[in-house]
């Protein structure tokens, strides 16, 4: 597969679709076990949003009673975000570069899809290595990430059926997925990667997989489900500091 890849999120156009987003469909998937995962893992209520796009995750998160900083790249999804939250913090960061955290220390590290827009192992364990140092004594990374089978079947939310090629993908390849319902209908372009090779960059990170989740609905749901009763569209890794 072409292996050029781009962040399709810094894009004014996109940001402003993108900011339509709530929780429907499979999205609400990826966000309706996180609370209790919270209660369980978190020891404190200082929080980040890794990668926070149009501040949802970031408002999720204060809304749980977390003292939440929402952190991204994409100065279009940041501007999102502050014309629907005013009152939020969200900071512009360089990629990699968490320098403007510097002496902050945080219970919880939320990365909600942001993995999946890393295109390399090199800069996933960079990125990794740099959230381990955000995180207080016991502090937690609860990342949410895209399964490969997402990629490949079709979804409430998404649709892979005009891009055939991505059951060929492997770890590190672009893929492409259309997210339905937001008026944007270019493909978003993300980069798959393994299970096995996610369990590989936390032990290279020093970082310790204390839970996996990998939600399915219920089927009691008020929503005419695709394939998201039988295939997990999403992971939800929690992560800790240590062997």
């Amino acid at each position: 597969m072409d292996s050029e890849f781009r962040n399709v999120y810094d894009d004014e156009q996109r940001a402003r679709a993108y900011a339509q987003l709530d929780f429907p469909g499979t999205y609400y998937l990826a966000f309706r076990d996180l609370s209790s995962v919270f209660e369980n893992h978190a020891k404190g209520k200082r929080a980040v949003d890794f990668g926070c796009g149009t501040g949802r995750s970031t408002r999720f998160l204060r809304d749980l009673g977390f003292e939440v900083v929402g952190i991204d790249i994409s100065r279009p999804m940041l501007d999102e975000a502050r014309r629907l939250d005013p009152d939020g913090d969200y900071r512009l960061v360089k990629d990699g570069d968490f320098g403007g955290l510097k002496g902050c220390l945080f219970d919880l590290v939320l990365s909600a899809f942001t993995f999946d827009n890393i295109p390399t192992m090199g800069e996933r364990k960079a990125a990794l290595l740099s959230l381990k140092d955000l995180l207080a004594e016991d502090g937690c990374i609860v990342s949410v990430v895209s399964a490969p089978e997402i990629y490949i079947n079709e979804w409430v939310s998404f649709s892979t059926r005009d891009y055939p090629e991505n059951r060929n993908a492997v770890s590190g390849d672009r893929v492409l997925i259309e997210i339905l319902g937001v008026g944007d209908a270019r493909p978003v372009e993300d980069s798959v990667c393994s299970d096995d090779d996610y369990q590989r960059l936390f032990r290279q990170s020093g970082l310790s997989v204390l839970e996996t989740l990998r939600p399915l609905a219920k089927g009691n749901e008020p929503v005419k489900w695709v394939s998201e009763t039988e295939i997990a569209p999403w992971t939800v890794y929690v992560l800790g500091a240590g062997s």
